[in-house]
Formats: C-alpha cells, structure tokens, sequence
C-alpha cells in the first residue's frame, strides 16, 4: 500500500525552503523570493511548479546551469520597453523584479513590455500575471525553453509546450486569471504523477520513442493542447521571445546541439485606467462573471466557474488545512534536508 499524503503549514514548508536556496548560494532575498513563488504554486494545487522542483533546481545549480548569483543586465530601457540579459539567474529572481518595472512603465506611458533571455524555471506563470491585475493592470506572461512537446503531426519533441498566463483584476470577485501550457498537461504534472505514484492519463505524453505511453518515468514528449492550435500559439511564442531575445533554443536542439535548460519570457503590463476608469473596469468583469455563472451547467457539473476560480478556492483549503505532498515529494524535501543539514518543516 502506497504512502499517503502528508500536510505542511505553508509558513513552514517556505521557510525551510528559503533555507534550502540560501544554503544553495542564493542571496537571502532572493531565496525567500524563490520559496514564495513555489510554495505558492503548491498553495493554489500548482503541485507540478511546487516544492517538487527543488532537486532538479539544486542538480541544476551543480552543473552551473542556474546561477544563484546572477548578472543580471539591462540591455535596452525605453519608455515602454525593457530588455534584460538573467545571466541564468533563477527565474523568479529576475522576473519579479521586471513585471515590477514593466509595471511602472504602464503607469507612466500605458504599456510596459519586458523581454527577458537566458533564464531559468520561472515556476507558475500566474504569478507574474497577477502581480499586475492585483495592482489594478492587465498582465501577461509567457515562456519558452528548449522542445519538450510534439509539434501537431510529428512524434518527436520540437516544440516547447510554451505557457502563458493573462489576469485581469475584477471588483467583488478575484482576479480572472488565465495560466495554460500549450500542452495536453504541463510537464511538471509527468514529475508529479511519478511522486504519487500513479500513471498518467492517456493522451498526454509520448516515450523517447515516439510511442503514446501512460509511464510517467517513461514519457518523455509532451501533446499539444487542441493538436494544431497548442501546436500554433507554442510556435508563435518563440516567435516572441527566443527568437527576439537573439537567444534561440529549439532549432539548434533540433539540428543536433545541446539540450541544456535555459529560458526566454516576456511580461507585460498595461494601463487599463487609459481606456476607461478602473472601477467600471472591474464592475464589467464582475457582470460578465455573474452572467456566466447564471447558464444553466453541464451534466456532471455543479458550478460554473472561471480561470483561476478552482486554484483559489484550492488555495483557500490548503492555507488553513495545509499542504498535501506526496511520497515522492517528501523523500525529495527529506534529501535536501540531510544535504544542507536543515530540519524538516513540522509534520515531516
């Protein structure tokens, strides 16, 4: 009989966490930083951009692919638009601290666009996107890495499975937020299968290959979301950010180069408060979102409910009760624990 579930305070579940990555060289800031924004994922049941990732990050910072002590450098700086070299730096370090100045330059001049290359992980893409709507602005973030998804009609990986994410703050209810890979599933959610143990549902994924496969220690290749229209908007956000960043990452994989982790990402802000009042903004929000939740529902639903709506309820539950992990997640927290000498959150 398999292991179940263990619950973690998240207070305690991020500061061992911060702990971890300050151990690993980040500075404290920026350690507590990188501890939010996956404890944050786990918070809203984001498991697969969780605390799951923290082993890969650590293999990563030994090999010298993410740099706990980045560079980071301003290439471009216009009114609008902001293009930044991470210099590897982990993701959530550098793209914080960008949708913050993206930010800004939408309250000065309606628009902020950042350009973000040579990256890493970002974790959930909501984040970003809501740092924006929770600040009265419409937000998007997107990212691209090396192909890790199957273009529509291929059965080998040339595509990544680009997520995006869009918010847009409301009135009465929370912010309507979008977060989405191009991909049947993201590819955090194969990791997290595996740590519980459990088989993935056909349809998601492929083996090395080429084959359809419900092992997620064998599938390797993602499927693209709606076949030819997750296969199109993955090929189109390359498009805008490796490919404008100079910074390419899926044809010289493809012609045979390394496959090593690095990123591209745009965040964009924008000024909604220029096209009409905020206030009436929101209150449109808040009418559309009644009006949906008034159509009659599907059979085998309760409830209509919007993006977003589901990992804050989730949200909610697990900020009083806690957070599940699984084995295979805690025999990862339990590793990092004995390499840095740090004890387990209470309850591990």
């Amino acid at each position: 009989m398999s292991k179940p579930e263990i619950r973690v305070q998240a207070g305690a579940l991020q500061a061992f966490t911060a702990q971890v990555f300050t151990q690993a060289g980040l500075p404290p800031e920026d350690a507590a930083i990188e501890a939010e924004v996956l404890v944050w994922a786990n918070l809203r049941g984001v498991d697969s951009h969780g605390v799951l990732r923290i082993p890969w990050y650590l293999d990563m910072v030994d090999q010298g692919l993410m740099n706990p002590r980045p560079d980071i450098r301003t290439l471009k700086d216009t009114p609008a638009v902001l293009f930044v070299d991470a210099d590897r730096a982990f993701g959530p370090v550098v793209t914080v601290q960008v949708m913050q100045q993206v930010m800004e330059k939408a309250r000065t001049v309606g628009i902020g666009w950042g350009l973000i290359r040579n990256l890493t992980h970002q974790g959930a893409m909501a984040y970003y996107a809501l740092m924006a709507a929770e600040a009265g602005l419409a937000g998007i973030a997107i990212v691209c890495s090396p192909p890790n998804m199957a273009p529509f009609g291929a059965r080998a990986a040339g595509l990544h499975n680009s997520p995006i994410s869009i918010a847009v703050p409301a009135g009465k209810h929370r912010p309507v937020v979008l977060d989405m890979a191009t991909s049947v599933a993201a590819g955090g959610k194969l990791t997290l299968a595996a740590d519980k143990r459990i088989p993935l549902p056909a349809g998601w994924a492929l083996d090395g290959a080429g084959n359809p496969t419900t092992d997620p220690n064998q599938a390797q290749i993602l499927l693209p979301a709606g076949g030819p229209k997750g296969s199109g908007l993955a090929l189109m956000f390359q498009c805008l950010t490796s490919l404008m960043a100079d910074n390419p990452l899926l044809a010289p994989v493809l012609r045979g180069g390394p496959h090593r982790h690095n990123q591209n990402s745009v965040v964009a802000a924008i000024d909604i408060s220029l096209f009409l009042e905020v206030d009436t903004y929101t209150e449109h929000v808040d009418n559309l979102i009644d009006e949906l939740k008034a159509l009659p529902t599907a059979e085998g639903f309760n409830e209509v409910l919007m993006p977003g709506e589901p990992e804050e309820q989730t949200y909610q539950e697990r900020t009083q009760n806690g957070i599940p992990l699984p084995p295979g997640t805690v025999e990862k927290l339990e590793a990092a624990s004995r390499r840095f000498n740090i004890p387990l959150p209470a309850g591990l």
